[in-house]
C-alpha cells in the first residue's frame, strides 16, 4: 500500500545558492572587505529509506536514548533489522533524528529545506509477530544438558526421548530469563535424539573380539566391534584383529552412526575389489560410544601402492597413508602419487565432510583405510585426515570428529504464561533441514519470497482458502542475518505474504536548524478488485457497520445478511462500502433491497443523502479511528486527512473528502466534493 502524504508547508521552488567566482571572491579573506553571507543549501528532494538507514537510526545515540526512556528500545532495535515502523516508535518521532545525523546523505541542508521521506510501516501487527519480534534468543549450553542429565560423565548434549525437550526446557528458560513477563516468546536452540545413550554398558566391559583378522569369504562372523571410519554407503568396523567394510549401499543416512560406536555385527563375508566387507544383511547392534585412538597407519609409496592395485587376492581393510596431489571430477576425488606408474590414490563413496578436506591441485597427506581396488588402478581410501603438505605451509591436518550420540539441530518456541514456560505453535520456525532442503548453503533466506509458499505448500497440502500461518526464519540481507516472522494466507492456490507493510511518504521541513513533520496525510483507494489496500478501508467500514448498526439492531453474524450488512460480509448499505467492488455502493435501490425497513418511507434522493452523510460523517471516520489509532493533534499545525475514493451510482465517479484530527484518533469532518455534484 501506499500512503502520499499532503503538504501543509508551502516551499518554494528547489533553490540551491552558490556563489560565484569574480574579482572579489578573495575579499573575505582581506581585513576591511565585507564577505559574501554564508553559502546556503536549500532543496526539495525526495527520498526512500534504505535497509541501511533504518539501522542507523535504530542506533542513533539520541533516538536510543528516547526510546529507553520510554521503555519501547527493544521496538527500535527491531525496526533496524525488519525495515518498517510499528508500535510506538514513529516515523514523525524518530526519524528527525536520522535526518540531522550524518549518516543521512543530505544532513548539510539548510533551513528551507523540504524532503518527501518515503518509508515502511505497520500500522498494527498481529500478535504473533509482534511476540516474535520481541522474542528472546536461547542456545542450550553443554552445561545445561549435564544439569538434565545429572551427571558430569554419563550425559549427551542433547535432549532424548528419555530426557525430552519440553520436559526441560521450561526449567532452563525460568532459570535463564528471570524477568520474563507474561506471553513473551523464546527462540529455543539445542540437539535433539531419536535415540536413547546406553550408559548401562560402561567402555570398559565391551570387549572387542578377534574375528576380523582372518575372516574369508563365506564365513558367518559375530564381532564385537568399533566403528572407525564412515563414508556415504557405509562404514568400517574393527576389532583387535582387523577391520572390514560394512556395505550398505544407496540410501545410507551416514548421519545415523558416529565413530567410536560400540557395535556387535552379525553376518556372512563377501569381497569386493578384492576388499572383505559384510553386506547390509548383517545386523547391527549399537550400544555406547567410546573415544577410539587410531593405530600408527602403513605408509605406501607410489610403487607399493602399484603392488597393491596389481593384487589378486582378498585382503582385510588397512590403515594406511599416502601423499598425492589432488584433481577433482565432479564426485571423483583421486590422487596422483610420485613414484607409481599405474596406481592413483581415490576416495570411496565420500561424504561431503570428506570431500570438504581437499582442493584440486593441492597435495596431501592422506590418511585412512584402504578398503578396495578398482579398474585395476584406483586404491580406494575411506578417509578420515588429511593435511596439506604444501611448501611452507602452516596448516594442520584436517580430521572427522567423532560425537557420542547422533542428533539434530532444533529451534522450538516458547511462551511464558505467566508461570512456566510452555511450547509455542502459532508460528512454525524454519528448521536447519528446511534451509538444507531448500538448497541453501547456509542456514537463512536471502529470497524468502521465493521460497516459503513453495514450504507452505509441501507441508499443509490439504490447507483450504483463507487459511493463514506464521513462518519464522532467518533472514539474511545486507551482510546480516536477523530473524524474521511473516505471515501466510492461502487464496486456495498460492500462500501470498500478508505482513502488513505499508509505504508512505511524509513530508519534513527543516527550520531553526531542526527538521519537523508535516503531518497532514492524503490516501487514495483504487478502484480495483483485491487491492490491498482498498480491501483494508473499506473492510474496515463494513466492520464498523457491522459492530455499531447491525448488532444493536440484533444481528449475531457478520455474513447473517438481515440488516444493512450483505450475507457475504464484505459489503454494507448502510453508507455503501464495499470491500468487494473497492468502491462505496450508493445506489439508492440497492440499498432498499437489502434492508427494506431501514429506509420506509424514503425517496430514493432522500436514501442517497442519507448514505452520502452516513459515509462521509459515521462510517469512514470511525474505519479511520480503528486504521490510523496513532493520528493526533500536532501543536501549531491543522492536521488533515484525505481520502480520496470511487462512488458507483451506476457509473463510477472519483471523490475526495477531508477530515481534520481534532484528538488521538479523532476525525472530524471537513468536506467532501461529491457534495458539490449534483444529485
Amino acid at each position: 500500500m501506499k500512503k502520499n502524504l499532503l503538504y501543509s508547508f508551502l516551499i518554494g521552488a528547489c533553490l540551491t545558492t552558490i556563489t560565484s567566482c569574480g574579482v572579489n571572491d578573495w575579499n573575505d579573506k582581506l581585513d576591511g572587505f565585507e564577505g559574501d553571507p554564508a553559502i546556503t543549501n536549500v532543496q526539495s528532494i525526495s527520498y526512500t529509506l534504505t535497509d541501511a538507514d533504518y539501522a542507523s537510526l535504530a542506533s542513533n545515540d539520541d533516538a536510543v536514548s528516547l526510546a529507553q526512556s520510554a521503555g519501547i528500545a527493544d521496538i527500535l532495535s527491531n525496526i533496524g533489522t525488519l525495515h518498517y515502523f510499528y508500535g510506538e516508535v514513529t516515523p514523525d518521532v524518530y526519524l528527525p533524528y536520522f535526518l540531522s545525523s550524518e549518516d543521512f546523505a543530505y544532513f548539510t541542508l539548510s533551513d528551507g529545506s523540504s524532503i518527501d521521506l518515503t518509508y515502511n510501516v505497520v500500522e498494527t501487527l498481529p500478535d504473533e509477530t509482534y511476540l516474535f519480534n520481541n522474542a528472546k534468543e536461547y542456545t542450550v549450553t553443554t552445561e545445561n544438558y549435564i544439569s538434565v542429565w545429572g551427571s558430569e560423565t554419563d550425559y549427551v548434549e542433547a535432549f532424548t526421548p528419555s530426557k525430552p525437550a519440553s520436559s526441560n526446557i521450561p526449567s532452563i528458560l525460568s532459570e535463564q530469563l528471570p524477568d520474563a513477563a507474561s506471553g513473551d516468546l523464546a527462540i529455543v536452540n539445542y540437539n535433539e535424539s531419536s535415540s536413547d545413550p546406553d550408559f548401562d554398558i560402561p567402555t570398559e566391559e565391551f570387549v572387542l573380539s578377534e574375528e576380523l583378522g582372518s575372516v574369508d569369504v563365506g564365513d558367518e562372523v559375530t564381532a564385537n566391534c568399533i566403528i572407525t571410519a564412515i563414508c556415504a554407503r557405509g562404514f568400517i568396523v574393527s576389532d583387535k584383529s582387523g577391520s572390514v567394510l560394512y556395505y550398505y549401499g544407496s540410501g545410507f543416512d551416514a548421519t545415523a552412526y558416529n565413530i567410536g560406536d560400540q557395535v556387535t555385527i552379525s553376518g556372512a563375508i563377501s569381497s569386493y575389489g578384492t576388499g572383505y566387507q559384510f553386506s547390509n544383511s548383517a545386523t547391527i547392534t549399537v550400544y555406547s560410544n567410546q573415544d577410539y585412538t587410531y593405530p600408527e597407519p602403513t605408509v605406501y609409496t607410489g610403487a607399493q601402492l602399484d603392488e597393491v592395485v596389481a593384487r589378486t587376492g582378498n585382503s582385510t581393510a588397512i590403515y594406511a597413508q599416502f601423499i598425492g596431489t589432488s584433481s577433482i571430477s565432479g564426485n571423483y576425488y583421486n590422487f596422483t602419487v610420485d613414484g607409481a606408474s599405474t596406481a592413483q590414490g581415490s576416495l570411496y563413496q565420500a561424504t561431503d565432510d570428506q570431500k570438504a578436506l581437499f582442493t584440486a591441485g593441492e597435495q596431501y597427506v592422506v590418511t585412512g583405510y584402504l578398503v578396495s581396488v578398482s579398474s585395476s588402478r584406483y586404491a580406494n581410501f575411506i578417509v578420515t585426515s588429511a593435511t596439506p603438505v604444501a611448501a611452507n605451509s602452516a596448516a594442520k591436518a584436517a580430521s572427522l570428529k567423532a560425537a557420542s550420540i547422533q542428533s539434530t539441530e532444533t529451534t522450538a518456541i516458547y511462551q511464558y504464561n505467566g508461570s512456566t514456560w510452555v511450547a509455542y505453535t502459532g508460528i512454525d520456525i524454519l528448521q536447519e533441514s528446511d534451509y538444507d532442503n531448500m538448497g541453501q548453503s547456509y542456514s537463512n533466506l536471502s529470497d524468502p519470497d521465493f521460497y516459503l509458499p513453495i514450504y507452505l505448500k509441501v507441508k499443509y497440502p490439504y490447507a483450504q482458502a483463507e487459511d493463514s500461518k506464521f513462518v519464522a526464519y532467518k533472514f539474511y540481507n545486507s551482510g546480516s542475518t536477523s530473524y524474521v516472522c511473516d505471515q501466510y494466507i492461502f487464496d486456495g492456490t498460492t500462500w501470498n505474504k500478508n505482513n502488513g507493510i505499508t509505504t508512505e511518504t511524509a513530508h519534513y521541513v527543516k527550520t531553526g536548524g531542526k527538521w519537523m513533520f508535516d503531518p497532514n496525510v492524503s490516501i487514495t483507494l483504487p478502484y480495483e478488485r483485491n487491492n490491498a489496500t482498498s480491501v483494508a478501508y473499506y473492510q474496515a467500514c463494513v466492520d464498523w457497520v457491522y459492530e455499531n448498526i447491525d448488532k444493536p439492531l440484533g444481528s449475531t453474524s457478520i455474513t447473517g445478511g438481515q440488516f444493512y450488512v450483505s450475507s457475504y460480509g464484505n459489503n454494507e448499505y448502510y453508507s455503501g462500502a464495499s470491500a468487494y467492488y473497492c468502491n462505496v455502493d450508493i445506489r439508492p435501490a440497492k440499498a432498499i433491497e437489502q434492508y427494506p425497513a431501514g429506509y420506509a418511507n424514503m425517496t430514493e434522493a432522500e436514501v442517497l443523502t442519507l448514505m452520502k452523510d452516513r459515509f462521509c460523517k459515521e462510517v469512514l471516520p470511525g474505519a479511520l479511528k480503528t486504521l490510523h489509532p496513532l493520528a493526533n493533534t500536532v501543536e501549531g499545525l491543522d492536521v488533515i486527512y484525505s481520502v480520496t475514493f470511487t462512488a458507483y451510482t451506476g457509473s463510477s465517479e472519483e471523490h475526495t473528502v477531508r477530515y481534520k484530527v481534532t484528538g488521538p484518533a479523532t476525525f472530524e469532518f471537513i468536506d467532501c466534493t461529491w457534495y458539490d455534484t449534483a444529485e
